[in-house]
């Protein structure tokens, strides 16, 4: 008998477990609830490790002990920024030799919804294409199929999914034929989850039979490669560098043996892809030297003066923002995963939670009510000296965040389209007509050295590879 089962037979030792930390309320409607609710309320109850729980969320309440000393980080900088063209064509080969043995692994953070886009399902299903319609997970499966024939290795694909976009994630996957990829090469793993607390330091109900809890955070993704197995299925594929990126960007270069091939080189444990910010105020975190270790300040979170900060050049001294692109070695991961309330701790971030009234019915509140938690993905650099930072090109980054506005639909089918138009144009093909979208196969064609080899004079030679649709909004 699992320790689960032992402690649903045991109603009494479980009241008292949570009654000792003062959380006895989550049993408050147990007498009114049916056996199958009851058995549900048990299990999720015995699986909570409270006093670990209780000491991430406290330790998330505590003052910092005063501003963090922040430092410039080193950048492989692109060279149009001044960096060595000599030294990128160099990392490119390693990063390239490191792919065809075999080495690396792809790794998809996916376990948001679509709603904030109005849309019903896993974000990753979201229908992006210009021109087809195709969703993200497709774009990026062809991306992949791409990759693996050129560089001539089976490159395995980890999806992380939540509890709320799991099963919908593995049908659509299985529907589709693993978009054109082996079953045997698309790896599921599920993030954890993390119960909500209000602002009197007690667990939300949300019903009766329910603690509230949302998914811990893309820093739950390396605890999850750890709890699943995944990294166990890594090591028996003889995989030591994992490439990490999020499913919203679609022009992320995946595998790129760039950022590979600067790991490599620098013996990093992890490696990050920066953006050059815009100005100041672009909405997002920068990569520092803070307290002597490389990390993450959110933009919420500097100080104007900081923010604002420029160097001799006039260049913005914190002016490396994070593109949440990463490569991890697996030894690493599988170190912070075991020491995860060491290095990955908890966030917490006031929030609107659904949660029961004195009846039991479930109340959607108008204001903020208490404090979800999350873990950061990049609060893991902070555990090793061996970071190493490589700037990238603004033409790959266009993520989908918000409905509308920046960052959304709109602008990331754009820039999709830009991307095709630069391929095309870099090729040397007749440039396109300006109202039209253009949307290109990336199974087939993975840039303009693609697009030359296939030896059109138009592209209206190659219907199969290069979509196109009118449209003012082109």
């Amino acid at each position: 008998m699992s320790s689960v089962d032992a402690a649903m037979l045991d109603i009494h030792e479980l009241r008292a477990r949570f009654e000792a930390h003062d959380q006895g309320h989550v049993l408050r409607f147990w007498d009114r609830l049916g056996p199958e609710a009851q058995r549900g309320l048990a299990r999720q109850l015995a699986s909570l490790d409270l006093p670990g729980l209780l000491r991430g969320f406290r330790a998330t309440q505590r003052p910092p002990a005063g501003p963090p000393k922040l430092e410039a980080p080193v950048v492989e900088a692109l060279p149009e920024h001044g960096g060595d063209p000599a030294r990128r064509a160099a990392a490119r080969q390693r990063g390239e030799a490191l792919l065809r043995d075999g080495r690396v692994a792809l790794m998809v953070v996916a376990g948001g919804q679509g709603s904030r886009l109005g849309f019903s399902g896993p974000k990753g299903l979201f229908p992006l294409g210009p021109v087809t319609g195709r969703s993200l997970f497709e774009q990026q499966a062809q991306k992949i199929r791409h990759l693996r024939s050129w560089i001539g290795a089976a490159i395995p694909w980890y999806v992380m999914t939540s509890d709320a976009t799991d099963a919908d994630t593995r049908r659509a996957f299985s529907e589709a034929n693993h978009f054109g990829l082996p079953a045997k090469d698309v790896y599921f793993l599920c993030q954890g989850m993390v119960p909500s607390f209000d602002f009197e330091e007690k667990l939300i109900l949300e019903r009766p039979d329910r603690i509230f809890e949302n998914p811990d955070g893309h820093g739950g993704s390396l605890t999850a490669l750890h709890s699943s197995g995944a990294l166990d299925d890594m090591e028996r594929r003889g995989i030591t560098t994992i490439f990490y990126y999020q499913v919203d960007n679609p022009l992320v270069p995946l595998g790129d043996p760039v950022l590979l091939g600067f790991h490599v080189e620098a013996a990093a444990e992890v490696s990050c892809k920066s953006l050059r910010k815009r100005d100041p105020r672009e909405k997002v975190g920068v990569l520092a030297r803070i307290d002597g270790r490389i990390g993450v300040v959110e933009y919420t979170e500097i100080q104007p003066e900081q923010r604002d900060a420029r160097d001799a050049r006039g260049e913005l001294v914190y002016g490396a923002g994070n593109v949440a692109v990463h490569t991890f070695d697996v030894a690493f991961v599988r170190r912070i995963a075991q020491q995860a309330d060491r290095w990955l701790p908890l966030h917490a971030s006031r929030k609107k939670i659904p949660a029961v009234d004195a009846s039991g019915a479930t109340v959607e509140p108008d204001e903020p009510n208490g404090f979800k938690l999350e873990r950061f993905v990049f609060d893991a650099m902070r555990a090793t000296d061996a970071v190493c930072i490589v700037e990238a090109s603004r033409d790959e980054y266009s993520p989908v965040k918000n409905a509308s506005g920046s960052d959304s639909p709109a602008t990331s089918r754009r820039d999709l389209s830009l991307c095709y138009r630069r391929w095309i144009a870099d090729a040397g093909l007749p440039a396109p007509d300006r109202d039209l979208w253009i949307e290109i196969d990336e199974s087939r064609i993975g840039g303009p050295g693609d697009l030359r080899a296939l030896g059109i004079a138009e592209i209206e030679d190659a219907p199969e590879q290069i979509h196109t649709r009118l449209g003012d909004d082109a």
